[in-house]
């Protein structure tokens, strides 16, 4: 006979306080892909990775993050990709061991190419070992040809994250669960540990359909870079799909993409990557800007030409961005 699970909860999953904001970096070095990537970090090793999530940590971030690919495609598409992705639970789960308070996100994980009950043991688990601080942000996915070797229907990938998403979130309501859905269906299995919170999603995506999913399903939205004059619309479509699936009220971590920068100089030196900001003001102005249109979860890219660079950003932001966020 089932019990009910004693799973700690919570009103709202967001990690975001009322009327404040939170912060975070997805991760170098786990990826190499062209797009990410700068330079140093092909020669980086892994304890650079640990230093870095800790200096994070220590500097107040509220999250860092590991982006998700299984199998990187020979093609054209994919050129730029490289074929170097760390796999992300197996990352975040190594970095939660090497720090004690930073949450640990996916940003994002291809919910969509992988079955429920697997994402849910996997962040569950995550969220148990780490003491409560895992966050599943997932998408659709984008690389075609990904999905063809791993089997799943690429055009399907929409229906089969809203399924995903509400097969994770019905996971845990006791301590056998079942579900019957147009891709999966399953009777009276259990998948514990529980996780020690409930487990916050986060949807990514640049599209309408991207929003309501959020709306419906997640407690925030990953950005896309999307420009901050189309932030109200973000906003209402999420909360237009929360009220009609009986979520009024509902509170989200509504994510921004600052401009990729460069935070020790305000001009870019020689044989810096690409930026699109350099200094603290530019920054600053940027997150004010996301917060004056409703966004209050902010996702960094600091761009270096060496490691110690990248680490010196940290407490730059740290000491100069955000007090020039809280005096506006």
């Amino acid at each position: 006979m089932a019990g009910r699970r004693a799973v700690a909860s919570a009103a709202m999953a967001s990690i975001t306080p009322p009327g404040g904001w939170t912060y975070g970096v997805a991760l170098p070095i786990h990826t190499l892909t062209a797009t990410l990537a700068d330079p140093w970090e092909h020669t980086a090793t892994v304890e650079d990775l640990v230093r870095i999530a800790r200096k994070a940590e220590e500097t107040g971030h509220d999250f860092v993050g590991v982006t998700d690919h299984v199998a990187i495609p020979d093609n054209d598409y994919a050129a730029h990709m490289s074929t170097t992705w760390y796999d992300t639970v197996a990352t975040l789960s190594y970095l939660a061991a090497c720090t004690s308070t930073v949450n640990l996100a996916s940003v994002v994980w291809i919910a969509a190419y992988r079955h429920p009950l697997q994402t849910a043991k996997s962040f569950a688990t995550l969220d148990h070992l780490s003491g409560g601080r895992a966050i599943l942000g997932v998408g659709a996915g984008h690389v075609e040809a990904e999905f063809e070797a791993l089997g799943v229907d690429f055009e399907a990938r929409g229906r089969l994250l809203a399924e995903t998403l509400e097969a994770v979130r019905g996971a845990f309501a006791d301590t056998y669960v079942s579900h019957s859905g147009e891709a999966f269906s399953y009777a009276d299995v259990g998948v514990g540990p529980a996780p020690v919170r409930e487990l916050p999603i986060w949807v990514g995506g640049s599209g309408r359909a991207a929003w309501r999913r959020a709306g419906r399903l997640g407690d925030g939205y990953v950005p896309m870079g999307n420009p901050v004059s189309q932030y109200g619309e973000i906003i209402e479509t999420m909360h237009a799909a929360a009220a009609a699936a009986g979520r009024d009220g509902a509170r989200f971590d509504i994510g921004f993409m600052p401009p990729w920068c460069y935070l020790l100089a305000d001009t870019a030196p020689e044989g810096l990557p690409p930026v699109m900001a350099c200094g603290a003001e530019p920054v600053a102005a940027s997150i004010r800007a996301g917060r004056a249109a409703g966004a209050n979860t902010f996702h960094l890219k600091f761009r270096a030409r060496t490691l110690d660079e990248y680490l010196d950003q940290f407490d730059v932001f740290a000491e100069s961005v955000v007090p020039l966020v809280n005096e506006a």
